[in-house]
């Protein structure tokens, strides 16, 4: 079992865990998950291991709650306990010094920018990060990021916070500036979002580099349930990734395959709902 020491709403639906797991505390490098289940036989979730505390022995896990399963996470106080938590898993990030990088993070995705944009700093490079949401409660860790980065970029669509308007809008903006473009870009969120960083950057040879979250049940590449096509070959995110070459990933079979549970999602949430309201009459 793994205590959860801390448990913050910070945004309309996702919470801010930090989670006593002392061992991977230790090992964790910037880029890993952990897959937790939160009671014995519930589904495996694939969460990215936004900071940790090595001294303390604590990770702090962000979670948005999306379906059955990461509501019962998210719904866990502290004091109360996870009952399978597994890492750190994947490849971690390889932090360059490039000079200027740039991140961007678009929604939850931000949670995963965060060991990212924190690394590069720390390795000594200027850092733009670009971070964006539907409106201004779904922008995610600005104040966090803000404190190492040397250039913050706020976008919503609705206008309500910064610039209104998509991450890549400015991520645009930066590109076309000869002094501020960065020799390397990271780019983490929604499938579409990821894959039009990768068409921006393309055209100036920018080293582009993506976080894929297909889906994943046991973590080592023996489901295949997370392969994916990078440079026409077949790569497995848990353990060849989770990251990769955003001009080599094949976005559109990812896309598709992430919809194949879209139906059956919908149909298990109809039916938790009927279940919930049999127990209440």
């Amino acid at each position: 079992m793994f205590e959860v020491v801390d448990n913050q709403l910070i945004a309309p639906d996702t919470h801010r865990l930090v989670v006593r797991a002392p061992r991977v505390a230790a090992a964790r490098r910037p880029g890993q998950f952990v897959i937790v289940s939160r009671d014995e036989g519930h589904e495996r979730i694939p969460l990215t291991i936004a900071d940790a505390d090595a001294d303390a022995g604590t990770i702090t896990l962000i979670v948005q709650a999306v379906g059955p399963s990461t509501r019962r996470i998210v719904a866990t106080p502290a004091g109360g306990a996870i009952a399978h938590l597994a890492g750190p898993l994947g490849r971690p990030t390889e932090i360059d010094k490039w000079g200027r990088a740039a991140c961007v993070g678009g929604g939850v995705g931000t949670a995963v920018l965060f060991p990212l944009a924190k690394a590069l700093a720390e390795a000594g490079n200027r850092v733009t990060t670009i971070i964006g949401g539907r409106g201004a409660a779904q922008v995610l860790l600005r104040d966090e990021l803000a404190a190492f980065s040397d250039e913050l970029l706020v976008t919503t669509e609705d206008g309500s916070l910064g610039i209104k308007g998509f991450v890549t809008a400015a991520l645009e903006r930066l590109l076309a500036d000869d002094g501020r473009r960065p020799a390397a870009v990271y780019a983490v969120g929604p499938v579409a979002m990821m894959a039009a960083v990768a068409r921006q950057t393309r055209p100036f040879g920018i080293r582009t580099v993506v976080s894929l979250n297909p889906i994943m049940v046991d973590g080592t590449g023996m489901c295949g349930g997370c392969r994916v096509t990078v440079g026409g070959q077949i790569r497995f995110a848990c353990v060849d990734g989770p990251e990769f070459d955003g001009h080599q990933v094949d976005f559109a079979e990812l896309a598709s395959r992430l919809n194949t549970y879209r139906e059956a999602d919908c149909r298990l949430e109809a039916k938790l709902r009927e279940l919930a309201g049999e127990e209440q009459r």
